[in-house]
């Protein structure tokens, strides 16, 4: 979707008009006392794209995450989503923007079911106020009727629906991880953060959490994901953006970033 050249110091990631950057990372720095784990990163995600982030462990990338998330606070830089700036703000404020993220450990409610972890994770809902569930009980009703809808729809999609009874302690890792990717979608994100979400995953369920994830993409959802697995990056990536010591090292198309003599010598090393 993107076809520039890597380049580096430019909020988007290329020397053209931001204006289809649905998310702009600018000059972003978060240090840690004397560690200066993010130093200046800038990049940009465009619009119902994939973009993939790399880099070596250590390279700041889980750092930079958090800071677009609003668990951190930069320390310098600015967080644009759709054009508004969203650094400072909280995570629970950030997600109502329109920004759903993933962690590489699921965050999952264990002791409920799939389904009762999806309806929880709707945004909302007029039964969560003490005055509204009294005052409104027929709202209420409908409310609970439309997001148990849209938790079937959501375990269809993801080919859950078989374990929606079933307690989350009971799932596999990559089950829990489409779980927690079904969560965020609840929320009805414009953009996708995940981190690392194949990672200790089992082949056949990598391969559905990527197909789920390229067709959220061909229905216009916007994700960023963080990930070691060069095949998966190449594989589905528009963009390629690599951090190395806490900076932006390049950015472009996957099948030139790999080209590219810095990438190769600070991370890709060997491989074709």
């Amino acid at each position: 979707m993107t076809g520039n050249s890597p380049t580096e110091d430019s909020p988007a990631g290329n020397g053209t008009d931001d204006s289809q950057d649905l998310l702009e990372v600018d000059g972003i720095v978060k240090s840690f006392g004397g560690l200066v784990a993010v130093d200046g990163v800038s990049f940009g995600v465009e619009e119902a794209s994939i973009t993939g982030l790399i880099g070596p462990n250590g390279a700041g990338k889980s750092t930079l995450f958090n800071c677009i998330g609003g668990v951190y606070q930069p320390d310098d830089g600015e967080i644009r989503l759709d054009g508004e700036p969203i650094q400072g703000r909280s995570p629970t404020e950030i997600s109502r923007r329109g920004l759903g993220r993933t962690f590489q450990t699921p965050e999952t409610f264990r002791g409920m079911t799939v389904r009762e972890n999806m309806a929880f994770a709707a945004k909302n809902q007029t039964g969560e106020r003490a005055l509204g569930a009294l005052l409104r009980p027929g709202t209420v009703r409908e409310e609970e009727a439309a997001v148990q809808e849209r938790v079937d729809e959501t375990l269809d999609f993801l080919e859950l629906d078989h374990l929606a009874d079933d307690y989350a302690s009971g799932l596999s890792g990559g089950q829990r991880k489409l779980l927690e990717l079904g969560r965020v979608l609840m929320l009805d994100p414009e953009i996708i953060l995940l981190d690392e979400p194949v990672a200790g995953v089992n082949p056949s369920l990598t391969d559905d959490l990527l197909a789920r994830l390229r067709e959220l993409n061909d229905r216009g959802r916007t994700i960023l994901f963080i990930e070691h697995d060069m095949d998966v990056v190449m594989e589905n990536c528009d963009r390629v953006v690599v951090m190395h010591n806490g900076q932006t090292l390049a950015s472009g198309p996957p099948e030139i970033v790999q080209e590219d003599e810095r990438v190769v010598e600070a991370y890709l090393g060997g491989y074709d």
